[in-house]
């Protein structure tokens, strides 16, 4: 009886940990070490297969490997960087096993090098542009199949094979829990998002806020705001969405921020260091800090419902619209404004970021 509640707990355990594993919020904040492992597991096995099988200069199989996946992260980035390496990788091997030709054929070293430098500077000359990764890989791969002119024809043969093989275990680990960009996108998002609301509700609610440590949290806003931003091609890719949707959501973040720390810095400051709100908060104010919540949860949860929860239409008095043409009033007005639009661009593409229908780990 003890042993098999033992083996319940076990495998309860072991279906929580997969379960966490799967999560796309536990990929988001693990995403460097699963990338490591992942990185360290294709080398390993590339040691096997080139070893295992005793493929001769396996070590360009090594080589590849780390070129293809060393700098890949995001799902998005590997989708797009698989044909560019087929392309590049079949380039350089079909030149550098012509080098070889060439110089068996003519039996000059100097044509040799004279061939394979005008070559990398051809790719040099491409990489610098759209088709930058296919010329630099090309350029790559001639040097790895070609040498420097002592390499046979079989060994060039043998590196192209070794350089293949490198890149389909690349590939395959590749695609091992994946880290979509789109997450990665939409977690930063909402992490801002919630920052926001919880500064606006300081400001709302009178509380102290420090300089120093204000500063701080919105230098950490700033860099979040960069990083989705350096994203956003594959976010693209994964969804579909337009580029150009994304940058137009990429403005409204940028400018939430701006007004945000607008309000902040036009406190009055008395003491130099604290400061509260000098107004009385209004319910269309309230409801921006609502909101900024709703769009968190949403993006964070995909609970794409709280995009189109509405607390019911707020009417202004004379007196408040009067108010709203001077000061701070003005400047949460406008706050607002952007909050709604945010709110109103995600809802128009929710079905597209809200990817796998998957449940955020909440470990």
């Amino acid at each position: 009886m003890a042993s098999s509640t033992s083996a319940s707990l076990r495998k309860g355990r072991a279906r929580r940990l997969w379960h966490g594993v799967k999560s796309p919020f536990f990929r988001y904040r693990h995403a460097k070490t699963i990338h490591a492992v992942r990185v360290a597991l294709g080398m390993a096995t590339s040691f096997l297969v080139t070893t295992g099988i005793d493929v001769p200069h396996g070590v360009w199989a090594s080589v590849s490997l780390i070129v293809v996946i060393g700098g890949l992260q995001h799902y998005g980035n590997i989708r797009k960087k698989a044909a560019e390496r087929a392309i590049g990788t079949a380039l350089g091997a079909a030149i550098g096993l012509a080098l070889i030709l060439v110089h068996m054929l003519f039996g000059s070293l100097t044509l040799f090098f004279v061939l394979m430098s005008a070559i990398a500077g051809a790719c040099a000359y491409y990489a610098i542009g759209k088709a930058g990764y296919v010329a630099l890989l090309t350029a790559i791969t001639m040097v790895i199949v070609a040498g420097h002119g002592d390499s046979p024809f079989d060994v060039g043969l043998w590196r192209t094979a070794n350089v293949l093989i490198g890149i389909a275990i690349a590939l395959a680990f590749s695609f091992v829990l994946p880290q979509y960009a789109t997450y990665s996108w939409r977690y930063r998002l909402a992490d801002n998002l919630r920052e926001c609301a919880r500064l606006y509700g300081a400001l709302l609610d009178g509380r102290p806020l420090i300089a120093e440590e204000t500063t701080r949290r919105f230098l950490a806003m700033t860099q979040r705001l960069v990083q989705s931003r350096a994203l956003m091609d594959s976010v693209a890719k994964e969804t579909g969405v337009p580029i150009a949707r994304l940058e137009e959501i990429q403005r409204l973040h940028r400018s939430i921020l701006a007004a945000l720390e607008m309000l902040v810095t036009s406190l009055p400051e008395a003491s130099g260091n604290a400061h509260g709100l000098a107004l009385d908060c209004t319910p269309r104010e309230q409801q921006t800090r609502h909101r900024l919540l709703q769009m968190a949860r949403a993006l964070r949860f995909g609970r794409v419902g709280l995009l189109y929860v509405h607390a019911g239409a707020m009417t202004e008095t004379g007196e408040e619209a009067e108010s709203a043409q001077q000061g701070m009033h003005w400047l949460a007005m406008r706050f607002d404004e952007q909050v709604d639009r945010l709110r109103l661009r995600l809802g128009e593409i929710e079905r597209q970021w809200n990817i796998e229908g998957a449940r955020p780990f909440n470990g």
